[in-house]
């Protein structure tokens, strides 16, 4: 097989989440043990640090591996969804699994599977890949994200040395319960018996659900909204390009540090970061202040993280943001509010979402660009312009993403620069993020990293 005919493969053969939804989704263990069992078990292998919530847990889990790798461990990092190249779900030290490995262990899978005919998700079989590749190159830590929900998660056939869920709100109803405790019990399903848990904020009942979940694993649990650690001394300019900028904090256990993932959300998710390193270390693990201060300035560097408050160019002024969910949105809203001047929103969602919620704390006054993705799932431009205008969001739909944002360009540059540029915000939907940066999009492919 070629690896252009293995992708297509696990895209088209392969029940796949990110393209039509709820139909891939197939809750339970069962299927992805007898996966991981064709392939010698290769979780049992590593050290984990498993990463859950509704929000923050892409920052974390990459903002954790690129820590451990400053201080000179060999990391694998296991994410999902990927923006442009399914590769960028499976890396190790920030190098995307090799093509050449895609095709040999699906290979392996369909040689193997012809007497034990499993029918794995795509989510499964790219679980499972992960596992086979840090195994295979024997890292010293791997950092695994939860794709869904945690408990039915095919990640959760680890045991890890560290659980970590970031917080809790609305996302996936359909697949996790309609209430944010029923939501939390899905997610509190990654403890396991002995091994020490980190929950970044949950308040109420969803404090209740995790308190209750971790007496009766035997999970050691901390809140880490209790005693964060660090404060924020300053916020740069609200539009950092990459890597040039972020949020200084003074943290109890490393001294000053600058993050380079900026914002409110941010916040939160680094006072669970440095509280995950000290119990790393607690456990053993040597990690030298230099290293966390080296790895949360330079994340996106060292691990290709992409799509938080995401510069992609100045010249017009153009960020992007995966968030896209309330969570996600109770964090952009005031940041985008707090900008000054004009705002320019090309915005897309998935058609399984309930997305009133968002639409209403989006800026009234800014110009909108209405599109789609192209996926399946994608919500209609023409429908989601008609959403808006119920809360009062008006402008124009555009049938692609490459169109939206050329046209909000355009607009963009006639418009007075002074005293703040005008500021072009895409999102929405992480397919949304994968248009704009892919290499038949408006911006030539900035997301393609080798």
């Amino acid at each position: 097989m070629t690896y252009e005919e293995t992708v297509s493969y696990l895209y088209n053969q392969t029940p796949q989440f990110q393209q039509i939804g709820a139909a891939a989704y197939k809750p339970g263990l069962d299927t992805v043990k007898r996966l991981s069992a064709m392939f010698g078990n290769p979780e049992k292998r590593l050290r984990t640090i498993h990463v859950g919530g509704t929000n923050g847990k892409g920052s974390t889990s990459h903002t954790l591996a690129a820590m451990l790798q400053c201080a000179g461990y060999k990391v694998g990092l296991f994410t999902s969804p990927h923006l442009v190249d399914f590769r960028e779900r499976i890396r190790v030290n920030g190098e995307k699994i090799p093509q050449s490995a895609v095709v040999d262990f699906v290979e392996r899978f369909l040689n193997a599977n012809n007497e034990a005919a499993t029918e794995p998700s795509f989510f499964e079989l790219t679980t499972v890949m992960a596992f086979d590749w840090f195994a295979r190159n024997d890292v010293d830590f791997a950092v695994i994200e939860v794709g869904l929900g945690g408990r039915l998660d095919s990640t959760n056939i680890i045991t890890p040395m560290l659980s970590v869920v970031t917080n809790i709100s609305f996302d996936h109803t359909a697949q996790l319960g309609n209430t944010l405790a029923q939501i939390a019990s899905e997610k509190a399903g990654i403890f396991k018996p002995g091994v020490p848990a980190l929950v970044g904020e949950a308040t109420g009942e969803v404090r209740r659900v995790f308190t209750e979940r971790a007496a009766a694993v035997g999970t050691p649990l901390h809140f880490v909204q209790d005693n964060p650690a660090l404060k924020k001394l300053e916020r740069d300019n609200i539009c950092p390009a990459d890597g040039e900028a972020g949020d200084t904090y003074i943290t109890d256990s490393f001294g000053e540090v600058t993050f380079s993932l900026t914002g409110d959300c941010q916040s939160l998710n680094f006072a669970t970061i440095c509280r995950a390193v000290d119990e790393l270390r607690l456990s053993g693990v040597d990690i030298p202040n230099e290293a966390v201060r080296k790895g949360a300035a330079e994340v996106c560097r060292l691990t290709g993280l992409m799509g938080r408050w995401m510069t992609v160019s100045t010249d017009p002024l153009v960020i992007c943001d995966t968030g896209h969910n309330v969570g996600g949105w109770q964090y952009l809203a005031p940041r985008l509010a707090a900008y000054g001047g004009k705002l320019l929103m090309v915005i897309g969602f998935v058609n399984d979402k309930d997305v009133s919620h968002i639409l209403e704390m989006m800026p009234r006054d800014a110009e909108y660009f209405f599109t789609r993705a192209s996926v399946p799932r994608a919500l209609p431009e023409n429908e989601l312009a008609a959403k808006a205008r119920d809360f009062g969001l008006t402008g124009n739909a555009f049938t692609t993403v490459r169109e939206a944002v050329t046209k909000a360009m355009e607009t963009a540059r006639r418009l007075p620069q002074t005293p703040l540029p005008p500021l072009i915000f895409v999102g929405g939907s992480n397919f949304i993020i994968a248009d704009l940066l892919s290499p038949d999009g408006p911006l030539g492919g900035i997301g393609k990293i080798s």
